[in-house]
């Protein structure tokens, strides 16, 4: 009777789990525009706009589904799965999207599950219509839908881990019913634990251990391999500096500032005298007046005054400093409104709160001057292992530099558009097509510059010269 008993036990417990698990699986299996997201980042992002609008690599997204429309669901999923089987197989929309964009050729992604592909759908959808992360508005609501994310998995994580702790339990008891049962055969008084006993047991204790070490060790790892890279992360600058204006409105190239990117490892910043060579001549800020070349002009020693550089700048005191800007800001505040006639009380404020905002842009606690270089905040960033170098994707590759960094033009705030992980580059080098033509750099590659000739090869990709060895990135 007892061990019938506790075969009941042990089934319903076994039950109990496979419910569980079969919830999950469920749950993990329904489509959501969250889980589309993270499987844009890991496969689609290296070629695809997040915007879903533009055209980088690969075609805007936005109208991926509709153009897919006239065929069945599965003609997609094959698409998305394998396109130069589809292309080869004839496939109308296949052969008309590949006559479009070859020779570029899209990375199969044989493993992606019919949820995947619904889930990303979703998400293409929502970035395109402006709805997924809304309605609390920009930066804010982006971060917000990719914290939600988080912690619906984090709450998968907890419940999983409450679970093998309920299942850990369950079988103590089974353990305990079993051992009494024994005991009564052999005629001896079985003293059973206690639930207290039993959750504060060796074996308890050690499963706990345990679980705590794994999960401590994954979320060791998953942050590790985030520090430094996140998308979306768009720092306050000491200056506010709008790429929108400079390289979109003003149509300023990205090399005239970032001069390195052609010819080193660095894009470099801009030092302020690059500034300069523009804001000698416009001293008035079509956005911020005064506001933010005051402080290119308070860093570098330029009296907007007299037009001048100021001498022995570096040894003059905050103070000092400040009485030169003072006046620059006060004249060009009654210059530039109409009624306006003398200084006044508004005028007076002004001059406060943008000398209290150059001190707190240009100064920190180991820099007591304004004096000297802007501490810009760096937003992109790899690990000391890696190497990476700008001038071999910008004057070798012919990379655009929106590939890696997105629209900057469109940028007020800089953001980080890519993941740089290993994995996005990983894909860039094995779908980048390699520009040989009329490109001395590759003039040794004999072989491949033959094949092109002959017909036998269409194109040659970065990993085709070593572009995913090892030692090319990490040395």
């Amino acid at each position: 009777m007892h061990t019938l008993r506790t075969l009941h036990i042990v089934k319903n417990s076994v039950l109990l789990v496979l419910i569980f698990f079969g919830s999950l699986g469920a749950l993990s299996a329904e489509p959501t525009a969250d889980a589309g997201k993270t499987v844009f980042k890991n496969y689609c992002a290296s070629c695809h706009a997040k915007n879903m609008k533009s055209a980088l690599t690969g075609p805007p997204l936005a109208n991926a589904e509709a153009n897919w429309a006239d065929y069945p669901r599965e003609d997609l999923y094959a698409w998305i799965r394998n396109s130069q089987a589809m292309i080869a197989s004839g496939h109308p929309r296949a052969v008309q999207i590949w006559n479009e964009y070859k020779p570029t050729v899209m990375t199969a992604f044989p493993n992606l599950t019919d949820e995947d592909i619904e889930s990303t759908m979703l998400y293409i959808d929502g970035m395109a219509k402006g709805t997924y992360g809304a309605p609390a508005g920009g930066v804010v609501a982006e971060n917000s839908a990719a914290g939600t994310q988080e912690a619906s998995s984090n709450v998968l994580y907890y419940a999983l881990f409450g679970l093998l702790m309920l299942l850990a339990l369950i079988l103590s008891r089974v353990i305990n019913g079993l051992s009494k049962i024994s005991a009564a055969k052999e005629g001896r008084v079985y003293q059973g634990k206690t639930l207290w006993e039993s959750l504060t047991s060796r074996g308890m204790i050690m499963f706990t251990i345990f679980a705590l070490i794994v999960l401590g060790g994954y979320t060791t790892v998953n942050k590790a391999t985030d520090l430094g890279r996140q998308e979306g992360y768009a720092p306050e600058q000491p200056i506010k500096f709008s790429h929108e204006t400079h390289a979109g409105l003003n149509k300023i190239e990205c090399q005239y500032c970032h001069d390195g990117a052609r010819r080193s490892k660095h894009a470099v910043i801009p030092a302020a005298n690059t500034c300069m060579n523009c804001h000698t001549a416009i001293k008035y800020g079509s956005s911020y007046g005064t506001g933010e070349l005051s402080k290119i002009y308070a860093s570098v020693g330029y009296d907007p005054n007299t037009g001048k550089y100021i001498e022995d700048y570096d040894k003059m005191s905050n103070e000092d400093i400040e009485k030169i800007f003072a006046k620059w800001i006060g004249d060009q505040y009654v210059a530039n409104n109409d009624d306006v006639t003398e200084l006044d009380k508004v005028g007076e404020q002004l001059i406060k709160s943008e000398w209290k905002e150059i001190v707190s842009s240009l100064t920190s606690d180991v820099k007591e001057s304004v004096a000297g270089p802007i501490e810009w905040v760096r937003i992109h960033n790899l690990p000391d292992h890696v190497y990476f170098n700008h001038s071999q994707h910008v004057s070798i590759g012919k990379v655009e530099c929106q590939t890696c960094h997105g629209e900057v033009e469109g940028m007020a705030v800089v953001e980080q558009h890519s993941p740089l992980s290993m994995g996005w580059c990983i894909n860039c080098h094995r779908q980048t097509e390699v520009q040989f033509a009329d490109n001395d750099y590759y003039k040794s590659y004999a072989k491949y510059h033959e094949e092109l000739e002959s017909g036998d090869r269409d194109k040659v990709t970065v990993q085709d010269i070593g572009g995913l060895e090892c030692q090319k990135c990490h040395y």
